[in-house]
């Protein structure tokens, strides 16, 4: 019968290779973005957000909300929600997808490529800039498009992504219909989060869709 110490010995070994093993392969991915505030909470944020009319257009550039920046070593945004949002996910020395699954919350597509995702700002760059973001500092836009901590980052089919632009609520829904609620409360979260106003129309769509909640 094993001594205690080989046992120990035989446990504390066990243990290096586990931490080992999440070293190199990164922390397990969660297969979603952060939780939105739950229905209750989003309906009263919802009244909390100033109702206004979208602001214009002018001087507006992606450019202007640096996005996709180094989060560690060569770890862009982009990469980090591919692993967070993927399924056994394989990263090479750069740290780029190579390998992987991801089921897009928009259609309920699965894919097996990267270069099949995009990573939507949920609250889109110019929706922002119309609503308030036009008014903060780079650094604060720099913030926003790379917000890891909040549901403003999501893995999707790119397709998806591309034809939803930069619309609000009032004028696109994911097509599906199952996540409307979940999406709502997302959006939410994060205009409630930067101080965003929201347009009459989108006000109105939002609080249809979580009266639902």
């Amino acid at each position: 019968m094993p001594s205690v110490y080989a046992r120990r010995s035989a446990i504390a070994a066990g243990l290096a290779v586990l931490v080992g093993t999440l070293v190199l392969n990164g922390p397990a991915a969660q297969a979603a973005p952060p939780a939105p505030v739950d229905g209750a909470t989003a309906r009263a944020y919802l009244g909390q957000l100033t109702v206004a009319s979208e602001g214009p257009m002018t001087g507006y550039s992606r450019a202007k909300f640096p996005h996709w920046i180094t989060q560690h070593g060569e770890c862009n945004t982009r990469e980090v929600v591919l692993q967070r949002d993927g399924k056994d996910v394989e990263q090479d020395d750069r740290c780029a997808a190579v390998a992987g699954t991801w089921v897009s919350p928009y259609d309920g597509a699965t894919w097996d490529d990267a270069s099949d995702i995009d990573i939507d700002h949920l609250v889109p760059l110019a929706e922002a800039w119309r609503s308030g973001a036009s008014q903060w500092t780079n650094a604060q836009r720099q913030a926003f498009a790379n917000d890891l901590t909040h549901p403003q980052l999501v893995a999707v089919t790119n397709s998806v992504n591309r034809a939803k632009g930069d619309k609000d609520p009032a004028k696109w829904m994911p097509p599906l219909k199952s996540y409307a609620c979940t999406y709502a409360r997302m959006w939410v979260d994060v205009k409630h989060t930067y101080k965003l106003s929201v347009d009459p129309a989108e006000k109105n769509a939002l609080t249809g869709i979580l009266n639902g909640c």
